[in-house]
């Protein structure tokens, strides 16, 4: 269970953080706003999966939005300060551009070394009734 709640959570990270690191190279911004919007679009998006599945369960935005809140927070803050943390600590990866294998090698590392550091956070948390656990109880 804990491995699925962190590849739930990789998946809205890693799209968030994908789509900041391209919009922010492409458009050349600096590595302090190409590292917000990419942290700030992983929240987005791995808030915006847990709401979609706890709303079609019936329920109204205020409490999904809560349950995604207590659900996701400290996983997607996790991998987060594990995926920016390697890469802003490899070499030269803040500065590689979008033709490069470093921005990319440098990515799916560093977001696999977050999935690995995430997943026992979540462990925890679910053994707790807290987390994904929470998620779960929308589901049935």
């Amino acid at each position: 269970m804990a491995a699925q709640a962190t590849l739930h959570c990789l998946t809205g990270c890693a799209i968030g953080e994908v789509l900041g690191m391209v919009i922010g190279t492409a458009f050349g911004w600096g590595n302090v706003p190409t590292t917000i919007l990419a942290i700030v679009l992983a929240f987005f998006f791995g808030y915006s999966l847990t709401l979609r599945g706890v709303l079609r369960a019936g329920v109204d935005f205020r409490t999904a939005f809560r349950v995604a809140l207590a659900a996701d927070t400290l996983s997607i803050a996790v991998m987060e300060l594990i995926d920016n943390g390697v890469i802003v600590l490899w070499p030269d990866a803040m500065d590689a551009q979008l033709a490069d294998l470093l921005f990319w090698g440098s990515l799916a590392i560093s977001l696999a070394l977050a999935f690995f550091v995430t997943t026992p956070v979540n462990k925890w948390m679910i053994g707790r009734g807290k987390g994904h656990a929470v998620v779960h109880g929308y589901h049935h």
